[in-house]
């Protein structure tokens, strides 16, 4: 099947949408263990840009699991390729010339991995929201670590699924003793310079 399809070569390039929204589009991947904040940090990080007219759009583990990915379990298998799914997704958005920001425990280095190979160096900045296992327990907003020791759920990362931590993330941010406004503000500092190398 795959000799049968070209590339087609659109007019309109990404440089193109890139210069009508005033900023270069990238990918900020926000991982981490269950209940360290990645979708509460990225839900505030793109409500500072909206307000900064920054065009944005932000894929979440739930949300993508309740549409695109419905059909994907929890297995390793499937949890790599929930984020092979998302990488090509998130492509599609940087290449829309769009800040996205993307909030997935993505456990396997190799996966994340993946995504800067296929979204592009260069355009994908790696925050490890470091929570520490404890924390996330303490917090379970979701009641999934109180299941996941009563044997409710098999496949529970930090409990009996693993999470393999970033080794060289862009950013690290740590929330067992730091606010939500603190953390926010470290990583639009961080942004902010991109974007500004970008214009």
């Amino acid at each position: 099947m795959s000799l049968n399809l070209y590339d087609y070569n659109y007019k309109i390039t990404r440089a193109d949408r890139e210069k009508l929204h005033g900023h270069e589009g990238f990918l900020i991947w926000f991982t981490g263990l269950s209940g360290s904040g990645k979708s509460t940090l990225a839900n505030a990080v793109e409500t500072q840009l909206h307000k900064m007219n920054i065009s944005t759009f932000t894929l979440d583990g739930d949300n993508v699991r309740q549409g695109i990915n419905k059909d994907l379990g929890f297995s390793p298998q499937d949890r790599s390729e929930n984020i092979r799914r998302i990488g090509e997704i998130a492509k599609l958005m940087v290449d829309a010339g769009v800040v996205t920001l993307a909030a997935f425990i993505s456990p396997y280095i190799k996966d994340r991995h993946a995504i800067k190979t296929v979204v592009g160096n260069g355009k994908v900045i790696e925050v490890y929201v470091n929570t520490s296992l404890e924390e996330c327990e303490r917090r379970d907003v979701k009641g999934l670590y109180k299941k996941a020791r009563e044997g409710k759920i098999k496949e529970m990362t930090g409990i009996s699924s693993p999470y393999e931590a970033p080794i060289s993330p862009d950013l690290e941010i740590v929330t067992d003793h730091q606010s939500v406004e603190t953390s926010v503000a470290l990583i639009l500092e961080f942004i902010i310079q991109k974007l500004k190398k970008g214009i």
